[in-house]
């Protein structure tokens, strides 16, 4: 069953690349307390991914954070060390990188996807979603191919 708005995010576990190595990031804890701008791509170094999705929350931070945002998340089906190389490169300091290794955050909000045809394996949607205190407060999906709901642009249309 799919998340939707209104409901709690599921207790799973994230990893994300730190100075220090790998280190795991508890769900329930990232998001208590705080209003976070979540957003998941098929997969870190894709072309939209690459191009248009993590760039427009890069460019759009500090008007996301002037609307109420505490913290901006991006979230793939990629192990941290590929998440971390990801934000590296893109210079995304101020996104947090959430890898979903196994894809179970995924699975867990229903809103995986069958990439096995590009060679991809099971994969997590395209959509953002806005988490108050844990809690969806906006769910944007994407029709498959499709990058429209789920950029910042449109998030900042809803805040």
């Amino acid at each position: 069953m799919t998340i939707a708005k209104g409901d709690t995010l599921p207790k799973t576990t994230f990893v994300t690349m730190t100075e220090n190595g790998p280190e795991q990031v508890e769900s329930e804890s990232y998001f208590a307390g705080k209003k976070v701008a979540l957003f998941s791509v098929p997969g870190a170094f894709t072309p939209t991914c690459s191009a248009r999705h993590l760039p427009g929350f890069i460019d759009k931070a500090a008007a996301l954070k002037a609307k109420g945002i505490d913290e901006i998340a991006c979230t793939a089906v990629n192990d941290p060390f590929v998440m971390g190389a990801w934000g590296k490169s893109a210079n995304a300091d101020g996104i947090t990188m959430l890898a979903d290794g196994n894809g179970d955050f995924a699975k867990a909000v229903g809103l995986e996807m069958d990439g096995s045809k590009f060679g991809l394996g099971t994969r997590g949607q395209r959509f953002s979603m806005v988490v108050n205190d844990g809690v969806v407060e906006q769910l944007n999906i994407e029709a498959p191919g499709d990058f429209k709901v789920s950029s910042a642009e449109h998030m900042l249309e809803q805040l």
